[in-house]
């Protein structure tokens, strides 16, 4: 019997446009590369390399949820305009 394991797509929900409030901004120095961030990131927009993470901001939502399961506060939520 075969086990087939799901996979999301990248941006599965479609470009984000500009109705974003926040957005993840990502600090290489406190990060441990747990990659956690890349689990939980429900849009498959976090890519993980031995050099850090790169978030794709045409596809993110903006949800906060790689930055609230940062154990390291390694991604820090910033208001759209403030960036």
């Amino acid at each position: 019997m075969e086990c087939m394991i799901a996979k999301p797509s990248k941006g599965a929900a479609g470009k984000t446009g500009l109705w974003r409030t926040f957005k993840p901004i990502y600090h290489p120095e406190r990060c441990n590369l747990c990659q956690l961030c890349w689990l939980y990131c429900p849009e498959n927009v976090i890519d993980v390399s031995e050099d850090g993470i790169t978030i794709d901001y045409e596809y993110c939502k903006g949800c906060g949820i790689c930055a609230k399961i940062c154990v390291k506060n390694a991604i820090e939520m910033v208001r759209e305009e403030e960036t």
